[in-house]
């Protein structure tokens, strides 16, 4: 009997020892480098010149972006969270869009936004129902062609269990318009002991055939959970003839207006139902989803095709909202609304993180789309005064990991905090190496002759006010070597996974989509040390 207790109880041990913060700071190390460690000596991976002429977009004759639906039957199905583990929403497309001068919008109304689930395949015994919308991207001008999009619906699903697979199959059962049986898994509850397993991290996507390969691999790491960090289909690189460009800056001078070819968003759905029928993605907008239209519009297909638990999480707007994903609170910012600090969103952000329990949700995860940290010269110090709005606010919440996009390559940061190295600031990882096709950002800011023009960098969708006014050390606007805060930085495309350990270590791990999907591009564990920065909101005065 003694021995029988013994041997029952050396599990138990050895999974107390295993699981436990201190236990696996000792052991988890591996030849895996983390934060611990640093901060680290600046790193160049050289470029591999054979990657750089790949970035050609799938075109509308690929059996990927096709519709291969008929009538009113569900397309382009996507999940997204709520803000947290018990409610989720459904989204989908049925009927088709129409392109032209004279378009007619289709009748909401005309169909239900129906959704059958359960946790038995076969007994979809549970029902919610949604709205449902179209939206139209309209040019007033002589030669362009107008759209109007399908029936988009959305329906949030209540009352879930956590970390339970559901099975789902959505439409309008009184029209025989239903889709086949999808299945999804709910989000952990959210405690400092459970988390999503795999969150995979991916921005600047377009649909290319490096979208393609990057995709591909997403889908061979299995996540629980996708975050685009915004620039989703780029229809904003094409005329509404259907014709296309390389550059977005210089695109169509011809035009009266940007224009947008719209049914790309369309083929993007297409492709991507795969993995987003399955896996909640998490979006927020980049520049290329401004999409200026008539009556000044914008953002109308970003807000219109996805779901977002902005009301659930008190935002006023598609652009900004927040969520909870078991131990890991999300923020997603918006950087092409207004962000200074007497902005609606500041004051949004605020009342957020004072309402954030990191008893509950030990990580404090952010994103928006263009980085303030990034040595590249492709958009250098583009975003400096959204970075001196906010900045102080998330370094004195303690703000764990950042991810941004827009900076078509990787980098990930030293822990930084006003360009200094501090221990107590975040990891900023940019990951606008989706695939996109714009192609890859190769020049580096601090490499000879590559410094652009201070005045040069303000954007106009972020303002236009120039704000970098706090330079290097040495004085000038940018290094003369690669940034102390620079710990790796490749230009190459891939995506990357995120796997929280416990409230103190998570794993992030970057792939190549040159290499196997198994094949590690850079890897470190990113360590909370909360009882060493745990004065940070009290030091500052953010009325």
């Amino acid at each position: 009997m003694t021995f029988r207790i013994i041997f029952l109880g050396l599990p138990l041990l050895l999974l107390f020892f295993f699981t436990s913060p201190a236990s696996f700071a000792a052991d988890c190390g591996g030849g895996i480098p983390s934060t611990l460690d640093g901060p680290f000596t600046p790193v160049t991976v050289p470029l591999d010149t054979t990657l750089r002429g790949k970035a050609i977009d799938l075109p509308d004759t690929d059996p990927r972006v096709r519709r291969h639906v008929t009538g009113f039957e569900p397309e382009q199905i996507s999940l997204s969270l709520s803000s947290d583990h018990d409610s989720i929403w459904v989204s989908w497309i049925t009927g088709e869009f129409q392109i032209g001068k004279n378009v007619k919008p289709l009748d909401p109304t005309s169909i239900d936004s129906i959704v059958q689930f359960g946790t038995l395949r076969h007994s979809l015994s549970h029902e919610a129902k949604g709205h449902s919308l179209i939206y139209s991207q309209l040019y007033p001008f002589d030669g362009l062609l107008n759209y109007t999009s399908g029936i988009i619906h959305h329906v949030r699903i209540t009352g879930l269990k956590p970390s339970t697979v559901y099975y789902y199959r959505c439409g309008d059962p009184s029209l025989h318009a239903m889709s086949k049986i999808h299945h999804f898994r709910t989000m952990p509850v959210s405690r400092p002991s459970s988390y999503p397993g795999r969150i995979a991290v991916v921005g600047d996507l377009g649909l290319t055939y490096n979208t393609t390969d990057t995709i591909s691999h997403l889908i061979d790491n299995s996540p629980d959970l996708v975050l685009l960090i915004g620039d989703v289909s780029y229809a904003n690189l094409y005329l509404t003839n259907g014709s296309s460009s390389d550059c977005y800056s210089c695109s169509f001078p011809d035009s009266p207006i940007h224009e947008t070819y719209q049914p790309r968003w369309d083929y993007w759905g297409r492709f991507m139902e795969n993995l987003t029928s399955k896996v909640p993605m998490m979006v927020i907008e980049g520049n290329h989803e401004i999409e200026l239209q008539a009556e000044n519009k914008t953002f109308e297909a970003y807000s219109s095709r996805f779901a977002f638990p902005f009301r659930e999480s008190g935002s006023s707007s598609t652009l900004y909202y927040s969520f909870n994903a078991g131990g890991i609170h999300f923020i997603m910012l918006g950087a092409y609304i207004a962000f200074d600090k007497s902005a609606e969103q500041y004051e949004w952000l605020k009342k957020d993180l004072a309402k954030l329990d990191r008893s509950v949700t030990p990580w404090l995860v952010v994103s928006w789309h263009p980085p303030w940290y990034s040595s590249y010269t492709a958009h250098y110090r583009e975003a400096e005064c959204m970075k001196e709005a906010m900045e102080e606010l998330l370094y004195s919440y303690g703000t764990d990991i950042v991810f941004n996009g827009h900076v078509h390559a990787y980098e990930r940061s030293n822990r930084v905090y006003n360009y200094e190295l501090d221990p107590c600031g975040p990891v900023y990882i940019v990951v606008g190496d989706g695939g996109n096709r714009e192609k890859m950002a190769i020049e580096h800011a601090d490499e000879p002759g590559k410094c652009p023009e201070p005045l040069t960098t303000p954007d106009p969708a972020l303002g236009g006010k120039f704000c970098a006014y706090n330079f290097t050390a040495c004085g000038k606007f940018c290094w003369d070597r690669q940034p102390d805060y620079s710990a790796l930085r490749e230009s190459s495309f891939g995506h990357g996974i995120l796997e929280m350990k416990n409230e103190t270590w998570a794993l992030w791990t970057w792939y190549r989509n040159q290499d196997s999907s198994s094949k590690v591009g850079d890897q470190i564990y990113i360590v909370r040390q909360p009882d060493q920065c745990l004065h940070h909101n009290r030091l500052f005065n953010h009325s």
